[in-house]
């Protein structure tokens, strides 16, 4: 299981043994509600790294300096979230019982429920940080409590209130905005706050969830639910550059491209500079 992928993302060949961080893809989007096309993101990200450097000037850093390995993709059962789920939960509990930190790529941002429940059973008083477009914290979707639209509130679910922290939110129904003012902090629109948020939670072990949409379509075009209004390339890469080296990140991912919608391939390009600063913001800690 523990073996290199043979595509792997670029600067990340470490053996198993040898990795701090352990990359695996989660291919995964049945549940997706506009869209679909996400399960082909993490391979795309992985192919098209290969167009950026593994230097980053922005950091003064290389990938080729990291300890991170490439598992690749699990193989999932697009006909049954739960079972979808599990096997994400077991990969990352299996990198987490190493002394590792799981590292998810989507798909769809329910895989972010697979990972985060082994996250969770290790660390029961982790917290979220969540970037988004969406607010996803509806009870249900069309009658489906496993769904992309529900995941932060199945997330909740495990945490209680307190310790979600939302940020680039602008969309969502209202039921999900007032539900929001009571259960977890939500910063919409934007980053602001974020500084005050990782002093707050420092010396706590986070979770920090990615969902690449948080960016204005006009950057990132490719995705499955598109929504106006959104934060630039470079506000995004300095944000999570931030939260990677100040806060104790114990488990993270990114998801959400959806390459068929992503004619340049700006989007798939955006992406990969956003998965490598936040590897190197973990090395430099």
């Amino acid at each position: 299981m523990w073996n290199r992928n043979i595509e792997v993302f670029m600067g990340c060949e470490k053996e198993f043994d040898d990795a701090d961080t352990i990359l695996f893809g989660a291919p995964f989007d049945s549940t997706t509600s506009y869209r679909p096309g996400t399960r082909f993101g993490s391979s795309t990200i992985r192919r098209e790294s290969y167009g950026i450097e593994t230097y980053s000037p922005y950091q003064d850093a290389d990938l080729e300096e990291t300890n991170v390995m490439d598992m690749g993709d699990l193989e999932l059962c697009f006909g049954d979230t739960q079972k979808a789920l599990n096997a994400i939960e077991e990969c990352a509990e299996k990198i987490l019982e190493a002394g590792k930190r799981p590292f998810l790529i989507g798909g769809e941002h329910l895989v972010t429920l697979g990972a985060f429940r082994a996250v969770f059973q290790k660390y029961p008083e982790v917290a979220i940080v969540h970037f988004d477009a969406h607010a996803d914290l509806r009870e249900e979707y069309l009658g489906a409590k496993l769904s992309h639209a529900c995941v932060i509130r199945r997330c909740h679910d495990l945490v209680g209130d307190g310790r979600i922290f939302q940020f680039g939110i602008r969309s969502g129904e209202r039921e999900e905005f007032r539900w929001a003012e009571d259960h977890v902090q939500m910063h919409k629109f934007n980053f602001a706050g974020l500084e005050e948020t990782l002093h707050q939670l420092k010396g706590k072990p986070v979770y920090f969830t990615v969902d690449l949409d948080v960016m204005d379509p006009s950057v990132f075009p490719g995705t499955g639910t598109p929504e106006p209004g959104g934060v630039c390339f470079d506000e995004l890469r300095e944000a999570v550059t931030m939260v990677c080296r100040e806060a104790d990140i114990v488990g993270c991912d990114v998801n959400e491209l959806s390459p068929h919608y992503d004619e340049s391939g700006i989007s798939a390009a955006a992406a990969c500079k956003i998965v490598r600063e936040m590897l190197l913001a973990l090395k430099r800690k």
